[in-house]
């Protein structure tokens, strides 16, 4: 375990389980396209690859916090991985026609709009994500991977109802992040003087 007084180095397992998160994105995108989105394995494959690599988000969270290997670089990379892999899923579902586009541009555009101001005030401070923010993503990443099963008659129908508790909760957060920024910078000390 890091002594909590001693700098933590970025290259850590924590950080380590985050990086390869985001070199599997590529692999879960060519076994979606194998599948073609049809009813096959290479979909049960794809589906699977999915839930394990958002699995890991869970992982590289605990070791980071579990061992005091938190670093800026995971605080960063951490949700970079997760918008790479929803992203990604996000437009291939609409690619092959199983989600429309506009839930995926909304989402895109949140999830790449609060990723542009995280970087924009990284000189500053650097922002993680807070329960509301992991909690979106934990709904995202259930009804990707709802979408992506191969589910019988019925139970497929569930899936937009969660997709659409995605988009709702993924633009509530984003107006929260916006609003919390926008009081931050209300509160900094007027430096005109």
């Amino acid at each position: 375990m890091t002594s909590p007084d001693r700098p933590v180095s970025p290259w850590n397992i924590a950080n380590v389980v985050t990086v390869a998160r985001i070199f599997l994105v590529p692999v879960f995108a060519v076994f979606v396209a194998l599948s073609g989105m049809e009813h096959s394995g290479w979909r049960m494959a794809a589906c699977a690859l999915f839930v394990f690599i958002s699995a890991t988000d869970f992982v590289d969270g605990w070791l980071a916090r579990s061992r005091n290997l938190v670093t800026d670089f995971g605080k960063i990379a951490d949700p970079i991985a997760d918008k790479a892999l929803i992203g990604t899923a996000l437009v291939l579902l609409s690619y092959y026609g199983d989600l429309s586009w506009w839930v995926t541009g909304i989402i895109l555009v949140r999830e790449l709009g609060i990723t542009a101001w995280r970087m924009a005030v990284l000189r500053r401070t650097v922002i993680a994500a807070d329960r509301g923010g992991k909690l979106k993503t934990v709904l995202q990443i259930t009804a990707v991977a709802w979408y992506l099963w191969p589910w019988p008659g019925p139970l497929d129908a569930v899936g937009p109802w969660l997709m659409g508790a995605a988009v709702v909760l993924t633009v509530l957060t984003g107006m929260d992040y916006l609003w919390k920024a926008f009081k931050s910078k209300e509160s900094e000390p007027n430096r005109t003087s």
